[in-house]
């Protein structure tokens, strides 16, 4: 399988995240939170924590505070097509493929729920034919890039698809709220909006050639509590525990070695890294567990300072990246994890 284009899309509201923590003191609902979370917040958002803007769907960020469940719910059907489509149009422009040669569209999100799914509207306003396969991927959290690209393979390995899009989009800011909980507070402060989609296809069709070498999977349902969702009040509620930054360094290292060895290839042939940007701690985890530089990290660093951790297109945004900066080629390593407690990975041989 080879990775023929990429888009990405995020909303075109950028704030700082100075702006948001002079904007969160006006409210009412910051006054009611105790003292120790008022004290989380404004440690997250005016320390150094690897974020210095993000992208939310929102036209004013006072709208952020409306914390009823038919708000946030509207805030996802407004944006999640809008955010999915743009970033498909961009993939499918880079691929220089017509909508209606996609033989499949895959999509995944966790940050709201539609039935029909979201890749009925995918359909609608992308143009793509009635007959179009279409798989709605669901609760995988900032993981799903991978597994989506991994099922768009097994269709293109079947030989039942010639070209699949692959699509992934989260309305995070359908997800946050205010309460005294540390992990929905931290919650709040790290994760942005974001759409990245990508056209898969059997074989390479000019510009930079990038081919589906290898990779794996693990899910650890012992640790699915440090990291999910769940629904409260008719609204869904971040689960973010400490010990996340070091459980997605353990299981992403373990992904790698397994993937190696099955690949018979050595770690110093691998000169790329594309990670999931989920916040610094989790960066310098990676880090040290991959025993990586600054510059090794640079393009996921780079989509966090920038967009914050926008869950399952992250990985999607520093892979554009990285093929944007002209990086050079040879073997990519690219890791997702998230819910489950999953994590997934990559070999791709770029030339």
């Amino acid at each position: 399988m080879f990775i023929i284009g990429i888009g990405t899309a995020a909303p075109t509201h950028r704030y700082t995240q100075g702006q948001c923590w002079e904007s969160v003191q006006e409210t009412s609902r910051f006054r009611e939170l105790s003292p120790r979370s008022q004290f989380i917040l404004k440690r997250v958002l005016t320390s150094d924590n690897g974020i210095a803007a993000r992208r939310l769907a929102l036209e004013h960020l006072e709208e952020a505070y409306e914390m009823t469940p038919d708000t946030l719910y509207a805030r996802f059907v407004a944006n999640a097509p809008a955010l999915a489509t743009q970033a498909a149009e961009r993939a499918l422009a880079d691929a220089k493929t017509d909508a209606r040669d996609i033989d499949a569209v895959l999509i995944s999100t966790c940050t709201g729920y539609l039935c029909p799914g979201l890749t009925s509207y995918a359909i609608e306003r992308l143009g793509l034919r009635p007959d179009v396969q279409a798989l709605d991927l669901v609760g995988q959290g900032c993981g799903a890039a991978l597994p989506n690209l991994q099922t768009a393979r097994s269709l293109l390995s079947a030989g039942n698809c010639a070209r699949v899009l692959s699509i992934c989009v989260e309305v995070c800011s359908a997800a946050m709220y205010l309460d005294d909980d540390p992990g929905v507070l931290i919650s709040a402060c790290l994760f942005g909006d974001g759409a990245g989609a990508a056209v898969l296809a059997p074989e390479a069709n000019g510009g930079r050639r990038i081919k589906w070498y290898g990779g794996g999977s693990v899910m650890v349902p012992a640790d699915r509590d440090r990291l999910r969702f769940e629904q409260r009040c008719g609204m869904l509620r971040n689960i973010l525990t400490p010990e996340v930054p070091s459980v997605a360094a353990r299981h992403a290292g373990a992904v790698f070695d397994k993937a190696l060895t099955h690949a018979g290839m050595a770690r110093d042939r691998v000169t790329g890294w594309i990670l999931h940007p989920g916040g610094r701690d989790v960066l310098l985890a990676l880090r040290e567990r991959f025993e990586l530089s600054d510059e090794d990290v640079r393009w996921s660093a780079g989509v966090l300072r920038e967009y914050g951790n926008m869950s399952s297109p992250s990985v999607l945004f520093a892979l554009q990246a990285a093929l944007a900066g002209a990086a050079p080629g040879g073997f990519w390593w690219m890791s997702s994890f998230g819910a489950g407690f999953s994590c997934h990975g990559a070999l791709l041989e770029v030339a």
